[in-house]
């Protein structure tokens, strides 16, 4: 499986995860959006960069979601 392959795979699996996510209160949208735009953008840069794709996604992934509850505890 190629790398692009693969980065365009989790985004679709991001894509419809968050789709399929109903009745979330606001912090909950904000980790799991956060966590999802962070996996995707994770799994971009290291596929521009040549890096461990799935590396990429893992802290992306971790980074957005924790950037999500921050965000979300700095509204409140």
């Amino acid at each position: 499986m190629t790398a692009k392959r693969f980065g365009l795979m989790a985004m679709t699996v991001a894509t419809l995860a968050l789709g399929a996510c109903s009745n979330l209160n606001t912090t909950q949208q904000r980790a799991l959006s956060g966590g999802a735009i962070g996996a995707g953008t994770g799994a971009a840069v290291t596929v521009m960069s040549g890096g461990c794709v799935s590396c990429g996604a893992v802290v992306g992934g971790a980074v957005g979601a924790a950037g999500g509850l921050i965000y979300d505890q700095m509204n409140k």
